[in-house]
């Protein structure tokens, strides 16, 4: 998530190092700290909240006692892996538990949850200045990333901390160079890029991973198609129109010729490492999973890398995009205490923190991504990589919605098929036509039997 999940690695946090950074940053005059009562109203609670792993959290736990000594709470953080949280919370929501006060609304289901009332509208906090002070500013968030966190009446139901932007990183720009080769803007373009270094100093043209129904539908829209008929108001899967089977031809083509061998099975940790290393030229993933060339101290490829806005179809340029929200569940026994957490969370000062302290550049807050302090720490080698991020992550706000197919409720049981037939494609097992022929019947019988207006 990033998805589809875009989220970092898991990393260690230095607790002396949070400490003697925060003392700093509480003076910060442009970010002022939330105010939480000096009375500590909230002694003797205990928050519960949920969310899978996610280098975010990993970071915020290192500032979670200092959050707890002023609110005088206690909180419960618990950390699961992406497809148990997911399961643990649907179930938990759906049945209308209590068991958690601050939930993740990951990106998939948060369609799902909200038109089903299994979330509180968070305006009802944000609309009282007694609960909300100005400065923390609900509109400082990034409307393409706020985007699936309201309703059709455009109530919100979670704010984004963590943003997703699909952009194309590319590690060995000196072969490209020497071949006389420039940034490709096009899909031929990158197809002719990644033909011509494929092999060229044991370097793989480029890599992906196995979220297949993150990674194809930029290259199905690109070619003028989608994933459902014309979303959100008409979810009929549309895996088997002319465009589509052309976007997995072009994507599987990729994939079978230029990328690594098992491929398939790579995981974003492993993509992520072949890019790092110059062994592939190309990824082309959320911004947290590229833009590492540039700014990991493990990048062996500085000099030389490059990332940029993903190449543009024949038909449109939609590179994805996603985020994750915090939400509050419609049960929740502790709402206030909750929504008190998810306003320190996600404050523009723990927000600038994080990226000060430790290079976490995938926050939501306009505020924070274009200041000067996230500027100087995402501007590398003359590429400013908050702007293209930035740029991406508004998209989805501007004009259509071209993002809708993620976020409605339906597509978890169609992004399934889509991962199988992207797998039957390249190892040939079926062509692309076929392949996504039987997705389609089988989208179609499963939403069908899971009760969905067709």
């Amino acid at each position: 998530m990033p998805g589809a999940r875009s989220h970092h690695p898991l990393t260690a946090v230095s607790r002396r190092k949070i400490l003697k950074g925060s003392a700093a940053a509480l003076g910060m005059a442009a970010f002022p700290l939330p105010a939480i009562a000096q009375t500590k109203p909230f002694a003797g609670v205990t928050l519960h909240a949920a969310s899978f792993q996610h280098r975010f959290f990993t970071l915020l736990q290192g500032y979670i006692p200092e959050f707890e000594e002023r609110a005088g709470m206690k909180v419960d953080l618990q950390l699961s892996a992406f497809p148990v949280y997911n399961q643990q919370a649907n179930l938990e929501l759906s049945s209308g538990g209590s068991a958690f006060d601050v939930v993740n609304v990951t990106f998939i289901l948060a369609a799902r949850w909200v038109a089903a009332g299994l979330l509180a509208n968070l305006e009802e906090f944000t609309s009282d200045p007694n609960l909300t002070p100005a400065e923390w500013n609900p509109k400082d968030f990034v409307d393409g990333a706020q985007v699936p966190y309201r309703d059709a009446k455009g109530g919100t139901y979670g704010y984004s901390w963590e943003g997703g932007a699909m952009l194309m990183g590319l590690s060995r720009m000196d072969l490209m160079e020497k071949k006389g080769l420039k940034v490709p803007t096009t899909f031929a373009e990158l197809q002719q890029v990644c033909a011509e270094i494929n092999g060229a100093d044991n370097v793989s043209g480029l890599v992906s991973f196995q979220l297949h129904h993150w990674c194809l539908p930029p290259y199905i829209q690109g070619f003028g198609g989608n994933v459902f008929r014309n979303p959100p108001a008409d979810i009929m899967p549309a895996l088997n129109t002319p465009q589509a089977i052309q976007g997995l031809e072009y994507y599987a083509n990729l994939l079978k010729n230029y990328a690594p061998r098992g491929v398939l099975t790579y995981t974003e940790d492993q993509a992520r490492q072949a890019l790092l290393t110059g062994r592939s030229n190309i990824f082309i993933h959320s911004s947290a999973w590229v833009t590492p060339i540039l700014l990991s101290p493990d990048s062996k490829v500085k000099d030389t890398s490059r990332v940029v806005r993903m190449p543009a179809g024949p038909v449109h340029d939609y590179p994805a995009s996603n985020s994750q929200g915090l939400g509050i569940p419609k049960n929740a026994k502790n709402k206030k205490a909750a929504w008190e957490f998810i306003k320190w969370a996600l404050s523009p000062e723990i927000s600038l923190r994080l990226v000060k302290e430790h290079g976490h550049s995938s926050v939501c807050r306009r505020s924070v991504i274009t200041s000067e302090e996230y500027r100087k720490l995402n501007t590398v080698n003359g590429q400013d990589l908050g702007a293209l991020y930035l740029e991406v992550l508004e998209l989805p706000a501007k004009g259509e919605n071209y993002m809708a197919y993620r976020t409605v409720k339906e597509f978890p049981v169609v992004g399934d098929v889509i991962n199988k037939a992207v797998e039957q494609t390249v190892t040939g097992q079926l062509t692309a036509s076929a392949a996504l022929t039987a997705a389609q019947d089988q989208a179609v019988a499963n939403l069908r039997r899971a009760g969905s207006a067709l």
